[in-house]
């Protein structure tokens, strides 16, 4: 099995470059989509963040705006937040891996790959890119979103550049759909290539 790191920066296209790998048959691992289940309703980590954090929860798990309003500015905050979530992301992460084990190849989806040490665990890169003024258009075109809030995002993240140049493959979403499909694809097709010899 081969296991791909699929990341980008915010508003990269990033997402949907993974579903599109879903759609080619591969199991892909989402942790944004894991880190909402843990703390959605009945949540594995909604209990540990109130205890942390508190006033952040309700009946439908964590207040996203209130936990992110609770650690916004505050790194002590926030590197207390990551010691509860990246473990219980890594343990859901880890039965993915073993679920699939039979599978040729795997994505695993990580916006933080990079960041949080996961490129080392992974045989293969791939980031997905696009030029910054689209992906400005793209995050401030989001609901809630603010310039200041996407500047604070983006200081977190290694700059898309350092993350192009540390890739095996590298995916711009700046033109059509069917223009990302096709590059989806020849990825696929390079793995299954190295996974033949």
């Amino acid at each position: 099995m081969i296991t791909v790191g699929l990341t980008g920066s915010i508003g990269m296209g990033k997402s949907t470059v993974a579903e599109m790998f879903a759609e080619e048959g591969v199991p892909v691992f989402d942790a944004d989509e894991t880190v909402h289940r843990l703390q959605g309703p009945g949540g594995a980590l909604v209990a540990a963040i109130e205890a942390a954090f508190p006033d952040t929860t309700g009946d439908q798990g964590v207040d996203r705006t209130a936990l992110r309003e609770a650690v916004f500015g505050d790194e002590e905050a926030f590197a207390r937040l990551e010691a509860l979530v990246h473990p219980a992301v890594a343990r859901e992460r880890d039965a993915f891996l073993q679920a699939h084990a039979n599978a040729p190849v795997v994505v695993l989806d990580v916006p933080l790959l990079f960041e949080a040490g996961g490129w080392a665990r992974v045989d293969k890169i791939l980031v997905v890119s696009a030029p910054p003024e689209v992906q400005r258009a793209r995050v401030l075109g989001r609901p809630g979103m603010s310039v200041e809030r996407f500047e604070a995002i983006l200081a977190r993240q290694l700059p898309d550049p350092e993350k192009r140049a540390r890739a095996d493959f590298v995916i711009s979403t700046d033109g059509p759909l069917e223009e990302t499909r096709a590059k989806v694809r020849k990825v696929l097709t390079c793995l299954a290539g190295s996974v033949g010899r």
